[in-house]
Formats: structure tokens, sequence, C-alpha cells
């Protein structure tokens, strides 16, 4: 370090900002958690408001949205990962109701309310195309839609939550400025 005219030196106590340092590190450390917590909140909330604006005939999609920390993509004190998303097992058609779909074939609603894909007359009694089968194997078995096919669009119920991710990250923010205070 130079000492010449144009240098000077300061001498001071940092004891007390190394201590103010040391108890932000910790607080900073303790609030990685909360604050991804506080955003993944946001985020959820707005995939159930997206999933109620659909209208419900069971209610199970709206049931399955969850929200769930995730250990293995989490580093303690310094990131934390939640995730956000519908529960396949629970509501099984969601990917369905989030991306769109293709009808190909007419279909019956049946008692209850469930949809059946009409069989062709000559096809009656003939087993099911295997799950895999062909376009040409399927095309031959059901009844094909009047009109011809017709695409469904999706809703996009959990990738128009990131409409709110300003939300999110200003509650985050909100989260940390708490632990913040609670130092000072």
């Amino acid at each position: 370090m130079a000492n010449g005219t144009n240098s000077f030196t300061i001498r001071a106590d940092t004891a007390a900002l190394d201590d103010f340092l040391d108890a932000l590190g910790e607080a900073a450390d303790q609030a990685v958690r909360p604050a991804a917590q506080a955003g993944a909140q946001v985020l959820y909330e707005a995939v159930k408001v997206n999933v109620s604006s659909i209208g419900s005939v069971t209610g199970n999609l709206g049931r399955a949205v969850y929200q769930a920390f995730s250990p293995e993509h989490s580093i303690d004190g310094v990131q934390a990962q939640y995730h956000v998303s519908w529960n396949a097992r629970k509501a099984p058609h969601g990917h369905l109701l989030e991306r769109g779909w293709v009808q190909r074939y007419a279909v019956t609603i049946a008692k209850g309310g469930k949809w059946v894909t009409r069989v062709r007359p000559e096809a009656q009694g003939k087993p099911r195309p295997r799950r895999r089968a062909t376009q040409a194997e399927k095309d031959a078995y059901y009844e094909p839609r009047p009109g011809g096919p017709v695409h469904r669009l999706g809703y996009f119920f959990v990738a128009r939550a990131e409409d709110s991710m300003s939300k999110a990250i200003e509650a985050a923010n909100l989260e940390l400025q708490k632990r913040y205070d609670q130092v000072k």
C-alpha cells in the first residue's frame, strides 16, 4: 500500500461489523428454505386458482395439486427447491388438461359421465388394440369422429402460474427481509 501524498489510512474497530456479518450469515443460511417456500406457496396458489377456473367434474385435479420440498435438489443454507405440480396417480388425465389432446374417435357418454370410445360395427367382439398399436390398427377398430379429428387446446394450469413468478420472487424477498430485520 502506498503512503504517498494522494493516500490516507483509516483505522477502525470492525469487531461489531464482524459479529453482525456472522449473525447475518447464520440468519441467511436459516432463511433459504423459508424464502423458497414462500415463493413456492405463491405459485401453488396460482396453480390452484388456474385449476378452479377450468371447472370440475370430479375435483381430482384440484386435490392432486401439491407443493413439495425437494431435498435431493437442495443444499442446506445455500439453495432450496420446491416442486409445484399435480400428482398423476390422483389425477391421471392432468397432462391432457395441461397440454391438450387430439380427439380422433367418436365417443358416447355413458351413465355416470364415463366417456366410452365407440367401436366400429365390424370390430364388435374383437379384442381392443394393444396400448402401443399402430394408428392403422386403432383406426380399423374405433369409429372415426364425425368431421374428423379435433385438437383440444390445453389449459396450461401449471405453465400459466409462471405469470405469478414476480409475485413469488417478491414473497421470497419479503421472507428474506423479515429474517434480516430480526438480525439487526
